[in-house]
């Protein structure tokens, strides 16, 4: 199998080809961790399952129910931040060890400082998405923008639904696919190697999604789709579907990078 050298500061990593088929082993790999680890692996579910519902309930409290779907999808670029404790134990189940709640939620202390450096770049990209999303709905639809209740008719249905999915497309989308490129496995490479910086991390990581674009954004694909499925279901469906995502993340990892 043919591999790309990518060079940091102090690390080395080479970055494997894949096939389309890579992702669907991913998500495999995922479903029987999680099997292994469900206490772990629900825990982290019901997690994001109830920020997901204190998200609708807290947003529709104050009138800016509008907000709930840019909300939930920026969370989803968080993420990787927040599985933490998924990749470690995957991590742990490959090499044949029990993980506990306790490895689980110590995970970070492997490579705290990098790791909080990705997150602090994840909260600011979480950040400019909400306000992105903010200036978006005043722009089309001015100081009054939709409740929760009209929201899918006023966004599908109202004169301006057309040019405002468009440049929300356009725009989200050209943001998500960055930030999906420089973390989609950059979080992982900074728990299994505990010498490497974050900048070669989330380096690492756009050069794999460059070489292995198809089937990189297969997976990104696929994540959106388990997201949208586990909210269509009042964010219920996120008690497995975002666990599944943690779990086959890592595996996406040590399979991109030797």
């Amino acid at each position: 199998m043919r591999t790309v050298t990518h060079t940091g500061a102090d690390n080395t990593a080479h970055i494997r080809d894949i096939t389309l088929n890579h992702p669907w082993d991913w998500l495999s790999a995922g479903w029987q961790d999680m099997c292994a680890n469900p206490g772990i692996s629900y825990f982290y579910g019901g997690l994001f399952t109830a920020i997901g519902l204190g998200l609708f309930f807290g947003l529709d409290a104050v009138g800016m129910g509008y907000l709930i779907l840019p909300l939930a999808f920026g969370f989803a670029l968080v993420g990787p931040v927040a599985a933490v404790g998924l990749y470690e134990t995957s991590r742990r189940q490959a090499d044949g060890i029990n993980a506990s709640f306790a490895d689980a939620f110590t995970a970070i202390r492997r490579n705290p400082t990098q790791i909080a450096l990705v997150g602090a770049f994840l909260l600011i990209a979480f950040l400019a998405w909400v306000r992105l999303a903010m200036l978006e709905f005043m722009l089309f639809f001015g100081a009054a923008p939709p409740s929760l209740d009209h929201l899918l008719d006023t966004i599908l249905l109202s004169p301006q639904s057309l040019s405002f999915l468009l440049v929300g497309m356009i725009s989200g989308g050209a943001m998500a696919v960055g930030v999906f490129a420089m973390t989609a496995i950059a979080v992982p490479m900074l728990l299994d190697r505990k010498d490497c910086d974050a900048m070669t991390a989330m380096l690492t990581s756009v050069e794999a999604v460059r070489k292995n674009w198809r089937a990189m954004m297969l997976w990104g694909s696929l994540i959106s789709f388990f997201t949208l499925f586990g909210m269509a279901l009042f964010f219920v469906g996120l008690l497995v579907t975002l666990p599944l995502i943690g779990h086959a993340s890592w595996h996406a990892y040590r399979d991109l990078v030797e």
